[in-house]
């Protein structure tokens, strides 16, 4: 076991539909090992989702990790974004700059300057979304545990009795990177192929083709690796100590 004064900070955030409970697995085998671990729930979403309102955008989620880490004085942090959270934590960074050491995507999107959610929907997708945000909605259905391939039946059941309303606001902001993540010293692409979705794919080349970065494919996986094999996780996250 490390001890607590050889220990890390890690900030693991969630995706769409999850919440800090997501991690439970992960993070009590990091306390375990003398580390720090904070699991934010994004504003909405999980334990906070009464606080869902038209009002939510990205910059109201990367404000929540941003907040973690200010308030709770952490350096040489491990920052780990899972599936929508790529978003999150890319803009999240460029607050952070000097303080997050590592960072790891997992199955998670790899967005760049300009873009924003909505870029990265096909036709159908964003004609649905246009349309709800035209009637009012502020939030759509999260992922069911047969979409995310959830290997468990006994976890897929926990999952779709955790698994909420994901806020719509949040794909219609312009994301805003200056290239603070590519300042970071370690980083690494994690993907999970069970799970079909090509902008992933489209991200694990891209960061093969870049040294800077690592990339490991977890073949055994579906899309929440943290619930279908912790043990390896929480295996990477220590890689990027």
């Amino acid at each position: 076991m490390v001890s607590a004064n050889n220990g890390r900070d890690f900030v693991l955030v969630h995706g769409a539909g999850h919440g800090g409970w997501m991690w439970k697995r992960v993070r009590d085998q990091l306390h375990a090992k003398g580390h720090r671990v904070f699991t934010p729930t994004l504003t909405g979403l999980g334990e906070r989702s009464h606080l869902m309102s038209a009002d939510i955008s990205l910059q109201t989620h990367i404000d929540d990790v941003v907040n973690v880490v200010k308030w709770e004085g952490l350096t040489d942090v491990v920052l780990v974004g899972h599936s929508y959270s790529g978003w999150v934590v890319s803009g999240a960074i460029e607050k952070l700059e000097g303080r997050v050491s590592a960072i790891v995507y997992l199955d998670a999107f790899l967005p760049d300057n300009g873009q924003r959610g909505m870029d990265f929907l096909n036709e159908q997708q964003m004609v649905a979304f246009e349309e709800a945000h035209q009637r009012g909605d502020v939030s759509r259905p999260g992922p069911t545990s047969a979409a995310l391939k959830i290997q468990s039946p006994e976890d897929a059941k926990w999952v779709d009795s955790k698994i909420t309303q994901q806020p719509i606001g949040v794909s219609f902001q312009v994301l805003e990177l200056t290239g603070a993540r590519e300042r970071v010293a370690k980083k690494l692409y994690v993907r999970a192929p069970l799970f079909p979705q090509p902008r992933f794919d489209a991200a694990l080349e891209r960061c093969q083709k870049d040294p800077t970065w690592e990339t490991l494919v977890m073949e055994n996986c579906g899309h929440d690796p943290m619930i279908d094999d912790p043990d390896a996780v929480v295996a990477l996250l220590e890689r990027m100590l």
